[in-house]
């Protein structure tokens, strides 16, 4: 043992050897014990949670909901528009129409008269069916319960559809053109579903 050691030693010291610490004042004071999370804690934390999941859910369930019915509000106005071409291109009177029996005069010189009122069009001879529609009146009062084409056949997909047509031919007018004197007709085709506004487009059917 060296001088110094033997000095320390004196007074009562340690010397100092390698890899050995005194103990310090903070390393000798208690720890203090680390505190659990209680179950009524752990309760509140879970029901928490579940209320802001349960909210963003909700939210996101309104925008998906919100977002979508554009897409159906324009497949409804398709549809409409489909109907709408079908019957424009139809005849505005019945093809058999002819009470003077001249082939050459036909339903701009003898309908006179409300179009469908006054019997220029419509069925004649019995009923028919849409898949033998002639005329604009035929489809008035047409109501499809899920779209349908010209065939009268279900259009897939599209079943939860109702779509409804009238054809007005009386108290309106196109520019002069007087339905009550058999020159013009209105055309409105209806589409609606189960939770959306019902759609409506119109055209006009002339006699010429």
């Amino acid at each position: 043992m060296g001088m110094w050691s033997k000095r320390l030693s004196a007074f009562g010291c340690r010397p100092s050897v390698p890899g050995f610490h005194l103990p310090t004042a903070d390393s000798r004071k208690p720890r203090t014990p680390q505190r659990g999370v209680t179950l009524v804690e752990l309760v509140v934390s879970i029901t928490i949670f579940a209320i802001a999941l349960l909210a963003i859910l909700t939210f996101m369930a309104t925008s998906i909901g919100r977002s979508a019915d554009p897409m159906v509000q324009e497949q409804a106005s398709a549809i409409a528009r489909a109907y709408l071409e079908e019957v424009s291109r139809s005849s505005f009177c019945d093809p058999s129409y002819d009470p003077d029996g001249d082939p050459a005069t036909g339903c701009p010189v003898e309908c006179t008269t409300s179009v469908c009122a006054g019997g220029c069009g419509g069925p004649i001879g019995g009923a028919e069916t849409r898949s033998t529609y002639d005329d604009i009146c035929d489809y008035d009062g047409l109501v499809d319960n899920g779209a349908r084409n010209q065939f009268d056949q279900p259009l897939p997909g599209l079943e939860s559809y109702t779509v409804s047509v009238r054809v007005l031919d009386s108290g309106i007018d196109l520019g002069g053109l007087q339905a009550d004197a058999g020159r013009s007709a209105r055309i409105d085709v209806t589409v609606g579903r189960a939770g959306m506004d019902a759609v409506t487009v119109s055209g006009w059917r002339v006699n010429n």
